[in-house]
């Protein structure tokens, strides 16, 4: 049985504040999606993850008033743009009804206690623990005490942060996920270490495993599963040229439609541990291997020697490392040279 990815769609603030662009995001995530060559339909993501701030909670005083004059901002300040990115718990409950009317799960990544307000209208698959908050602990404990399952970002922490983490965590369940992630937006190839899933699954194997992929493009995200992660997220948008300092570095329509479709073959290219032959490669193997052949014209009564043998193909006869069932056998009916040599020929 194929192993199956669970493919979180982030939609992070790449709604700009906007509940009809959150539903966009998520019909497009939901779409069904087809490998084309072998007609294959594939299952599309399973999840969409959104972020919850309590902005009560979040910056400084100066931090919030300071001036923000980036082409994204959405506020003459960075409180204003953080307050315009946010979406209130009634709204996040009318997205979450959409994601599920469409078949998808639900996370939500909770940046502080105030956040866990949104719980009273509705139970997200997941809680999600950003990588900025895997040392929050107070955090962590109120997020655990709710038993509802945890997603581990470790891009900014290392093994202590995560071993401090997953000691509150576990004093109340152990329905915990382990993303590894680099939180550099993008990625640099040189900073990624996939091999960090190899040591998660190592070292805290307990534990569902995944990736949180800030690369460009498609490909790390494949690997990853073909590496052991069994969860991927990625951040996706309806529109990569949007304002907003998420949309870039996303993935659009068409890239998340060739993502999902990647995962969902790799999952199937891993098949089992084992060496064998696969049925349709029978008809391949019986065309282009070779076997035992003539070098001249063996008339009846020639008993055969190894002088007398090539490799030719096809290969439905004798292979080479079968001569010794050959050699020293009596032609009952001519062989022609450069003729493969089968065994109602031989005596």
């Amino acid at each position: 049985m194929n192993p199956h990815t669970y493919i979180i769609g982030e939609i992070g603030q790449n709604h700009n504040g906007s509940v009809d662009i959150a539903k966009l995001i998520v019909d497009l995530v939901s779409r069904p999606v087809k490998e084309e060559v072998f007609d294959i339909d594939l299952k599309p993501m399973d999840a969409v993850k959104l972020t919850k701030r309590d902005l009560k909670e979040e910056l400084s005083v100066s931090q919030m008033n300071q001036p923000y004059n980036s082409p994204h901002a959405f506020g003459r300040t960075y409180g204003e743009h953080r307050a315009f990115l946010e979406l209130s718990d009634e709204e996040h409950h009318e997205i979450y009804q959409h994601a599920r009317s469409r078949g998808l799960e639900f996370v939500e990544t909770l940046c502080a206690i105030g956040c866990l307000s949104l719980l009273k209208l509705f139970t997200p698959d997941y809680l999600k623990v950003a990588s900025r908050d895997l040392t929050n602990l107070p955090l962590l404990e109120a997020m655990a005490e709710t038993k509802i399952p945890i997603i581990l970002s470790t891009g900014m922490t290392g093994k202590k942060e995560l071993d401090d983490a997953l000691d509150i965590i576990t004093r109340y369940h152990s329905s915990i996920s382990i993303l590894h992630c680099v939180s550099q937006y993008p990625t640099h190839p040189d900073k990624l270490n996939l091999n960090t899933i190899r040591y998660l699954k190592k070292h805290y194997g307990q534990y569902r495993i995944g990736f949180s992929d800030h690369t460009i493009g498609i490909a790390a995200a494949a690997v990853a599963v073909g590496m052991g992660a069994e969860i991927i997220e990625k951040h996706v948008s309806i529109d990569r040229r949007m304002k907003g300092t998420d949309q870039a570095g996303s993935l659009g329509p068409d890239g998340v439609n060739r993502m999902i479709r990647d995962i969902r073959v790799t999952e199937r290219w891993l098949g089992k541990e084992d060496l064998f032959v696969e049925e349709e490669v029978a008809e391949a193997r019986r065309k282009l291997e070779r076997s035992l052949a003539a070098k001249r014209d063996l008339l009846p009564g020639d008993v055969i020697s190894e002088s007398d043998l090539h490799l030719l193909s096809p290969g439905d006869g004798y292979q080479w490392a079968d001569r010794g069932l050959v050699i020293g056998r009596t032609v009952t009916k001519k062989i022609p040279k450069d003729e493969i040599i089968y065994g109602d020929f031989l005596g």
